[in-house]
């Protein structure tokens, strides 16, 4: 980690402003040269202000950045790809707060980055989980004291779906938080998550009791069981506890319900890499 700061210093010299910026995400998006989105054209186009480029054909106008997260942003494209170099090198992510500081925005702007990048770390369309898979739910947000516990509480429900791996290891992961635990919210998780065809175990929860048409589903009831849930659900209960880790850690376990499901995607980024 010595060659860190040379590595910064050398990201920042080849983006020293928005023109630089600018011309690398031309360069990913038009390999070839410039398209026209709207007639299809390959010819190098007319360049006006502010970043414009207008079509020698069809003279319609557009901009490298429309269509991506830092299209109509007032805030400086040098600006967008330090803030990337610091979200994607910190192991364990950065919270706004943290981006703030480091950067030296303010506390808007950073949770804007922030928000805008966790909505570019979901890749669509997502091929769905196969094989052997582990579903259940997790709480988040803490256990109030003397509150009640389990799948009545008021807490946020996330539920998780992990791909088993032979004879040990994890695959793919999925999360969604969840408005309850029926089986309206977590049969359509599990059909959009996950391929027909495959092995889906969970416990003995009847909101799970639509998945047996189209799936292997195998249930183990906790009740009856001489396992605790952590052994008899190892997969599930592992990525619960480190996504509840990663929160306090990370963001000092505060989040909005408002906006939790970009956590999970964070997350989820980050654990498959």
């Amino acid at each position: 980690m010595s060659d860190f700061p040379s590595i910064y210093r050398d990201f920042v010299q080849k983006f020293p402003d928005d023109n630089a910026c600018a011309a690398y995400l031309e360069r990913l998006r038009w390999p070839d040269g410039f398209v026209c989105p709207a007639c299809g054209e390959h010819r190098e186009p007319w360049r006006q202000t502010r970043g414009r480029l207008v079509c020698r054909i069809c003279q319609h106008q557009s901009t490298v950045t429309a269509g991506t997260i830092f299209d109509k942003t007032r805030t400086s494209l040098t600006i967008w790809f330090d803030a990337a170099w610091h979200i994607t090198t910190a192991k364990n992510g950065m919270s706004a707060k943290t981006l703030e500081r480091t950067m030296g925005v303010s506390y808007q702007v950073a949770w804007h980055l922030l928000h805008r990048f966790r909505v570019a770390m979901v890749r669509t369309p997502r091929e769905p989980l196969s094989g052997e898979v582990e579903v259940d739910e997790s709480m988040i947000g803490g256990v109030d004291e003397g509150g009640k516990r389990g799948r009545g509480t008021n807490k946020e429900i996330v539920v998780i779906a992990v791909e088993i791996k032979h004879p040990k290891g994890y695959g793919r992961i999925r999360m969604r938080h969840v408005p309850d635990a029926s089986s309206k919210s977590l049969v359509p998780f599990v059909r959009e998550m996950i391929a027909p065809g495959s092995r889906v175990c969970t416990d003995g929860w009847r909101g799970y009791s639509g998945l047996s048409s189209g799936y292997d589903h195998r249930q183990t009831i906790l009740s009856s069981s001489d396992d605790p849930a952590h052994v008899a659900m190892p997969g599930v209960h592992q990525i619960a506890s480190l996504l509840k880790r990663w929160l306090l850690g990370t963001h000092q376990g505060s989040f909005s319900a408002e906006h939790l499901q970009s956590y999970l995607e964070e997350f989820t980024f980050r654990f498959k890499r």
